[in-house]
């Protein structure tokens, strides 16, 4: 569990590694903020009491993303090598189906270090930001706070949309309520529930994450209008809207486009091997 004073200074680095480097860091501060006690998922190099170095792990159930940064002026003395080879070690030991090195697209230093370790590029993830258009009508689409009764629904759309096996899905969702200030929804057509989602607020933003609709009930513009819904509810509250896609994913690409969200960034993914 990170202290007040080891987030203040990853913010600090993070400052100063963007502004250097002309990108910006992935580094989920959602769940920086709420770690779980007694399991290390975040390692930190220091010199002469300054934070020099930082690479976060991020655990989504069968994989592991893991981010991080040097500052620009201790670069090649194999600090990061050092903390990656620590940060993929306790990966593994946990298990790790799959790790995943996280580098903003188009930075340089992050390629330059790629270069020297296994990996292969898996896909490219946008972030997108709502353009404050209207957004088509939700009727017939309702979203509703998730509650325990619905556990077993929101583990089943994590092993059909997105990959997870059964143990992994009920140990992530169950570790997401215990430690995350997110709203949890359950996406709901006429009458009956069929996908869900969650919304996070930090630093003055809302940002979407874990959309998903049962395969069954694709192609029907549930998708669309629950997206219309929690548009409609958030922009209310006066919150800018964001969320990420992954660009091989056209279908979802086209469909947050067309309710008004477009790319503004975008994060490299590698596969570590």
């Amino acid at each position: 569990m990170l202290t007040r004073k080891q987030l203040e200074e990853i913010k600090g680095l993070q400052a100063v590694c963007e502004e250097a480097g002309g990108f910006k860091l992935k580094l989920n501060w959602d769940m920086l903020a709420s770690r779980p006690q007694g399991r290390k998922d975040d390692f930190l190099h220091y010199e002469e009491g300054r934070l020099i170095g930082f690479i976060g792990l991020y655990g989504f159930g069968n994989k592991v993303e893991l981010c991080g940064m040097v500052d620009p002026a201790f670069r090649r003395k194999g600090i990061f090598s050092r903390l990656l080879n620590e940060a993929v070690a306790v990966a593994e030991k946990r298990g790790a189906r799959q790790i995943l090195l996280n580098a903003p697209a188009g930075s340089e230093s992050a390629r330059a270090f790629l270069n020297h370790v296994p990996n292969r590029y898996f896909m490219t993830e946008y972030q997108m930001k709502w353009n404050g258009t209207s957004s088509p009508a939700s009727e017939g689409v309702t979203l509703r706070p998730s509650t325990d009764g619905d556990h077993e629904l929101e583990a089943r759309l994590e092993v059909e949309c997105f990959g997870f096996t059964e143990e992994e899905a009920d140990s992530f969702n169950k570790e997401l309520r215990a430690i995350s200030n997110e709203d949890f929804y359950i996406i709901e057509s006429e009458g009956k529930p069929v996908g869900k989602m969650r919304v996070d607020h930090l630093d003055g933003e809302a940002w979407i994450y874990g959309f998903a609709v049962l395969p069954h009930y694709q192609g029907r513009g549930i998708g669309r209008k629950a997206l219309s819904a929690i548009i409609a509810k958030e922009d209310q509250k006066g919150y800018p809207l964001f969320l990420e896609v992954e660009a091989k994913n056209a279908h979802a690409l086209r469909l947050y486009e067309s309710v008004g969200f477009k790319s503004y960034h975008a994060q490299d993914y590698y596969e570590y091997i």
